[in-house]
């Protein structure tokens, strides 16, 4: 179906958006505007705010932004045309008239969902009924109530070829088999698909039955038998309970996937109304993206089986392209060989919610795989360690993610292989600092002379990295390449974020490219060497007007610093800001850009995030600047 922006703005303009979000929020008068708690994120002071003139809401708090249709989607959870058919009703509109076809697959859909719809009602009433007390007996021994029960809408589909074909015999026998109630084979007469199993509605967005899990009851394979792909259901979009834990997933603050159904009907009976579970396949993208859309860092709960943490691992895997910032996955591994539901029956609820407390981040899940991968008593297998992790890192879509887990696993290996008495210490106590033995670095990657070995450059950048190294801060760019000079050993460790200093333009792209280039021929140099082969190739007025005490005020920029563990340190700090402002500026040029325009609706909430990072990176690079010693 195709919807003019006429329509749309007229949908708009009739809705009160007040009156729509006050259905389920509660709203107080502030002036002209509405405010309320944001019903996206927990907060005790009311940051979101509701304009009826302009047709829209914004939270100040977590930015959550959009419009009555975007509300639609977003909080209640519809899809696009489902949210627009539900507020044209609402308001009095038509809603455009389809093309024959489309109506025809309406039409359709609406049998198909009222013959799922009728299959529930009587799986039920089997399960109460006389063929259902082996099914309840089953369902008491696994702790389940009457009230879960009925709460989930579980049935019982007696152990017969064509009890439910008969009860809904007025469907007829095609729309059954499409519906996947049937199995169709050859030219042989329909019969039921599911027969002496546990009944499991799945449900859509919309509290809509478009599939079952059948569970055996008993010994038998398979364990569990799902409905086939059907016009209603794609298992791969799909997650299920989901229309329940969309609610109470804005209470908690949290979304916990996990494996099976009875871990989800569990835990909703222990009090976690919040866990979702995919349907018999890996997680997919369209599932990350769904539970993205219930929380920033979604809870992943498998199995402490091994199975069940290979496939906590290709989550991980598949969630790395789309990766943000501040979007992520958190994991929570069980005691071996227990799921959720095996742990809140025995523990109860209150030793799963001790694992939740602490759930292990992503990058840390990915190390420590890769890390047991193979033994690392040799260089070669270190190689290798240091290749899977920059594998895995450059699949992150994201460019400014994409850096800091190339930055995080190069600070990981140079932390694993430096030698003991170059590994960070601890010092002072609560109010202590990082620290290393023999001015070794805060921030990790490759040192000359390490185990592992020094990494060549990247390839020349693209046009696209030519452009943002336009936006390089001269000012910040001088100080690094000072702090480079007086400190040359690290210069090997950073090439890889430093590849857009060789494209600054004038004297100090050329003095860049001449400090690598003395530093790598001979990595043993200290800084009044480096000095004097500069001096020999013509930079020696450009070098001394940069190492100028009273130039650059950084620890790193210092001649007499006795501190060479802070000053490492502020260079890596530096060399971070400094790389990754531009990216942020041209990011948030175009979320401004693109806001004026009018053409994107999450651009507000991108341009919000963006002048939050950006003000970050300036509070990053003073808290760096050495005070006057005059002061």
């Amino acid at each position: 179906m195709s919807l003019s922006p006429q329509f749309l703005d007229e949908l708009r303009a009739r809705t009160m958006l007040s009156a729509l979000i006050g259905k389920t929020v509660k709203l107080q008068r502030a002036g002209r505007e509405w405010r309320a708690c944001c019903p996206f994120h927990n907060e005790k002071t009311p940051s979101f705010y509701v304009n009826d003139d302009k047709g829209f809401y914004h939270c100040f708090g977590c930015s959550a932004h959009g419009d009555a249709i975007r509300w639609m989607t977003d909080q209640r959870g519809l899809p696009f045309i489902d949210a627009v058919k539900e507020l044209a009703q609402a308001v009095g509109l038509e809603v455009p008239a389809q093309d024959r076809r489309s109506a025809e697959r309406a039409e359709r859909a609406k049998g198909l969902h009222d013959a799922m719809e009728e299959a529930a009602r009587w799986f039920t009433e089997q399960l109460h009924g006389l063929a259902g007390a082996e099914a309840r007996a089953a369902l008491e021994r696994r702790g389940i109530s009457a009230s879960t029960a009925r709460s989930f809408g579980l049935g019982y589909s007696p152990d017969s070829r064509g009890k439910l074909k008969e009860a809904l015999g007025s469907y007829g026998d095609p729309m059954l088999v499409e519906a996947g109630l049937l199995i169709q084979v050859e030219d042989k007469a329909p019969y039921d698909r599911f027969r002496g199993r546990l009944m499991i509605p799945i449900r859509d967005v919309r509290g809509r039955v478009i599939a079952f899990g059948g569970r055996v009851i008993g010994d038998g394979e398979p364990k569990y038998l799902n409905s086939p792909e059907t016009p209603l259901f794609d298992k791969g979009r799909t997650l299920f309970n989901l229309d329940r834990a969309q609610a109470a997933a804005r209470k908690a603050g949290r979304v916990i996937a996990v494996e099976g159904y009875m871990d989800v009907i569990a835990l909703a009976q222990a009090g976690f109304g919040e866990a979702v579970a995919p349907l018999g396949t890996a997680m997919t993208e369209a599932q990350l993206e769904r539970l993205w859309r219930m929380a920033d860092v979604p809870i992943l709960c498998f199995d402490g089986d091994a199975a069940g943490q290979k496939a906590a691992i290709r989550a991980a895997h598949r969630a790395l392209p789309l990766l943000g910032p501040g979007r992520s996955l958190s994991f929570v591994t069980l005691p071996q060989g227990q799921d959720p539901d095996d742990l809140v029956r025995s523990k109860g609820p209150g030793a799963f919610e001790a694992l939740l407390r602490e759930p292990e981040p992503l990058v840390e899940r990915l190390w420590k795989q890769e890390l047991a991968a193979e033994p690392l008593t040799t260089p070669e297998n270190r190689a290798g360690l240091k290749r899977r992790l920059g594998e895995l890192a450059r699949t992150i879509g994201d460019p400014m993610v994409r850096d800091e887990y190339l930055s995080e696993f190069r600070n990981r290996c140079d932390e694993a292989f430096a030698p003991p008495e170059r590994k960070r210490q601890w010092q002072g106590g609560g109010g202590g600092s990082w620290q290393r033995g023999n001015g070794g670095q805060q921030r990790g990657g490759n040192r000359p002379g390490q185990r592992g070995g020094w990494r060549p450059p990247e390839p020349p950048p693209s046009d696209t990295a030519r452009q943002i190294a336009q936006g390089i801060d001269p000012v910040l760019a001088k100080a690094v390449v000072a702090g480079l000079i007086r400190h040359p050993a690290q210069i090997a460790r950073h090439l890889e974020v430093l590849g857009s200093l060789r494209l600054a333009d004038g004297a100090l792209g050329r003095l860049f490219e001449a400090v690598v280039d003395v530093a790598l021929a001979d990595r043993q140099l200290d800084s009044g060497g480096v000095r004097t082969i500069l001096a020999k190739s013509g930079f020696n007025d450009i070098a001394n007007e940069l190492l100028r005490a009273d130039t650059l005020p950084f620890s790193f920029t210092r001649h007499d610093g006795d501190d060479e563990a802070r000053a490492v340190a502020d260079l890596d700090e530096a060399i971070a800001v400094l790389v990754t402002r531009p990216a942020v500026d041209a990011a948030l040029a175009e979320a401004t850009a693109a806001l004026q325009a009018g053409l994107d609706e999450t651009a507000f909430e991108r341009q919000v995030a963006l002048v939050q990072e950006q003000e970050a990176l300036k509070a990053r690079l003073a808290n760096l600047v050495l005070a006057d010693e005059d002061d």
